[in-house]
């Protein structure tokens, strides 16, 4: 098992670069930077730094000669000033004026992707299903209703029954209160 608290997947322990080691690594390179400028010798990472100082004077005084000047100045890195090629598979972005864009945008319709313009099929179908159901125009609806009407029908001779054996119990009911009273001899 890894000792320590911090470990990694692999099992080792992690190690931290000390502030120290951080700040003498920073010297050493200040002073490789100034001993090369003392020699005169150019490194890359200079001309870039270089070329990007340059783009921030141009930019600061805004004229566009700079700008086109300090773009010719930078050094091309390979065999790229040598060989002009042109890609024929590159794509190259075009400006479009805002007035044509926005005409154009408010001309053409949204383009759905399939399953958009699925869902929204299945949508319109849905509507239009729920409205001939509502109507009574589709096979489930005409059964639908036949069954109420059996339903109502069932209930109608239910409540019918209903009141026949409720007005036989209370003739019932008045037929033995009269024959107590016979019995009793009461009139």
């Amino acid at each position: 098992m890894p000792r320590g608290k911090f470990t990694n997947h692999k099992g080792r322990s992690r190690r931290f670069t000390n502030p120290e080691e951080l700040e003498e690594e920073r010297k050493r390179e200040e002073q490789k930077k100034k001993w090369r400028q003392q020699q005169g010798v150019s490194s890359s990472e200079e001309s870039d730094d270089e070329a990007t100082g340059d783009k921030k004077i141009s930019e600061e005084s805004g004229s566009e000669s700079d700008e086109e000047s300090s773009d010719e100045d930078k050094k091309a890195k390979g065999v790229s000033n040598l060989i002009e090629i042109e890609n024929p598979n590159r794509v190259q972005k075009k400006t479009k004026k805002v007035a044509a864009l926005n005409a154009a945008d408010l001309e053409s319709k949204p383009q759905l992707s399939r399953r958009e313009r699925e869902e929204i099929e299945k949508q319109k179908a849905q509507a239009h299903y729920q409205k001939l159901h509502a109507e009574g125009k589709t096979e489930q609806a005409r059964a639908d209703l036949a069954r109420l009407a059996i339903i109502k029908q069932q209930r109608e001779e239910a409540k019918k029954r209903r009141e026949v054996e409720q007005k036989e119990k209370e003739n019932a009911a008045k037929e033995k209160t009269a024959q107590v009273k016979k019995a009793l001899g009461k009139k």
